[in-house]
């Protein structure tokens, strides 16, 4: 099969794809491997270490687009790629579509097979190829709102830990998933309150027992989230409902009841956001405010810290990515229920039930599609 790599243009985005071992891997196998000049040199990996892997190196996106039966990506097509896109290209990256009609339509006229890392689903409901950026984007969470809650950043001047004599910041999670623990885990360190609200008092149980510090666990209903948030110094919005958009857990009213210099990082922000007052920003514009509360909702958080990143993704995409080039997407997906779930277009139809509900589309089962 031949595999390409593009570089990805999304504002401030460092990660790529497919690290040199990964194309070693692939190309060691019998693929070529087709990476697009500088692909990699955002995580610090240069255009001679592909090559010294086995890849070929080319010029533009539009010739790895043009040459490659499957495209591995990190973020979803850019309106300016969508002329790239064409009928049977397999298509292999983070898609989020409920969140954006307008690729999803793309996606759907121009007949390319796209599988979302984010919908790929073990039988055990765990998301293996989303996981590893959920940890990077909750860790980063708690850093990017300890930097902001510091006065000379807009912030109500308060250290998460406080000091002795002085009480810790309030740290409110709405979600106890793979980026509310990760969150969790950074904030307890640092010595803040931390207040998880979850509807699965199981998660919560679980939760209770693995973290360790100040921490309070809360069912999740409307009066406990707004009575959390409003005594909360920092919100992090992690909920998640694999490939849907995500729910407005948090109110506007509920904002304005937080202290002015408050932050919100909404990491939900990839499927709509979970808070009413959310909206998409990017690394070169991060923050913005609605009554006095500073909100971060950069959609590509784990582009910030891309050695680390590209790393992780590719560390669980890339069997993935071994699987389809060997044997084919259809052989694959009838193999593979896990990959089978990631599929979210195929040729035209919309195969993720999900996606198909979030803008009144029809949703044909992939199963009915392939016979």
């Amino acid at each position: 099969m031949i595999i390409g790599v593009p570089k990805e243009i999304k504002d401030n985005e460092y990660r790529v794809s497919l690290t040199p071992g990964g194309a070693h891997m692939l190309a060691d196998a019998g693929h070529r491997v087709l990476v697009e000049s500088k692909a990699g040199e955002g995580s610090g990996f240069s255009d001679a270490e592909y090559e010294r892997a086995g890849a070929e190196l080319v010029d533009s996106a539009a010739e790895v687009f043009a040459r490659a039966e499957m495209v591995l990506k990190v973020k979803e097509p850019m309106p300016q790629e969508y002329d790239f896109l064409r009928p049977g290209l397999l298509l292999f990256t983070y898609l989020h579509l409920a969140a954006c009609e307008e690729l999803t339509r793309e996606l759907q006229r121009r007949g390319v097979t796209a599988i979302a890392y984010e919908t790929v689903e073990l039988p055990n409901g765990s998301l293996p190829l989303l996981t590893p950026m959920s940890e990077v984007a909750g860790r980063m969470a708690v850093q990017v709102a300890a930097h902001f809650l510091e006065k000379m950043n807009g912030g109500r001047g308060k250290l998460l830990g406080g000091v002795p004599g002085v009480r810790p910041a309030d740290v409110a999670i709405i979600g106890g998933g793979t980026v509310g623990t990760s969150a969790a885990h950074i904030a307890l360190g640092m010595g803040a309150h931390v207040t998880i609200i979850d509807v699965n008092i199981e998660r919560l149980r679980y939760l209770s027992e693995i973290l360790h510090g100040n921490l309070t666990t809360l069912s999740s209903n409307p009066l406990n989230i707004a009575e959390t948030v409003r005594y909360a110094d920092v919100v992090i919005g992690a909920v998640l409902i694999a490939g849907a958009k995500a729910p407005r857990l948090v109110t506007r009213k509920m904002i304005s009841t937080m202290q002015p210099g408050s932050v919100v990082v909404d990491v939900a922000i990839d499927q709509g956001g979970c808070m009413e007052t959310s909206h998409p920003t990017t690394h070169s514009d991060p923050v913005y405010l609605v009554d006095g509360v500073i909100h971060y909702c950069v959609t590509n958080m784990p582009g910030a810290v891309p050695r680390t990143s590209t790393y992780a993704l590719s560390n669980a995409t890339l069997p993935y990515v071994v699987k389809l080039a060997n044997h084919g997407f259809f052989e694959a997906v009838k193999r593979d229920p896990a990959l089978a779930k990631g599929v979210n277009v195929y040729a035209g139809h919309i195969t993720h039930q999900a996606v198909a509900e979030a803008f009144g589309m029809t949703y044909t089962p992939l199963e009915q599609l392939m016979g």
